[in-house]
């Protein structure tokens, strides 16, 4: 008996897998993501940083790094980008303000 419960369980789990990961994929099909459109706190996930790896933990709108899943097709016209842009924005930038930091630094050296 205790093995037909047990056996049942397992059974029931691995269903419930399974419908949870059809019920998932379902979800993200027709969609895409789309980097510099979430708001505060509504990111999807991680961002290109690598500063969290969780939903909801941006910190600021449109950041470049975060994105959110639209329906696919409509990220251009949320004015946003494809994980390609977004990365490349954000190495500019990135190398942007480093040449920014080190002139200050060269600068203050100079008094």
């Amino acid at each position: 008996m205790k093995q037909s419960t047990t056996l049942s369980l397992a059974v029931a789990s691995l269903l419930t897998l399974g419908v949870a990961a059809d019920a998932q994929a379902m979800s993200k099909k027709g969609k895409e993501k789309c980097y510099g459109v979430a708001l505060a706190g509504q990111n999807d996930c991680g961002n290109l940083a690598g500063t969290h790896s969780c939903a909801g933990q941006s910190k600021v709108d449109n950041d470049i790094g975060e994105w959110k899943l639209v329906p696919k097709g409509t990220c251009k016209d949320l004015n946003g980008y494809s994980r390609k842009e977004a990365k490349a924005m954000y190495k500019s930038l990135k190398a942007e303000a480093g040449a920014a930091k080190d002139k200050m630094k060269s600068m203050s050296s100079m008094k």
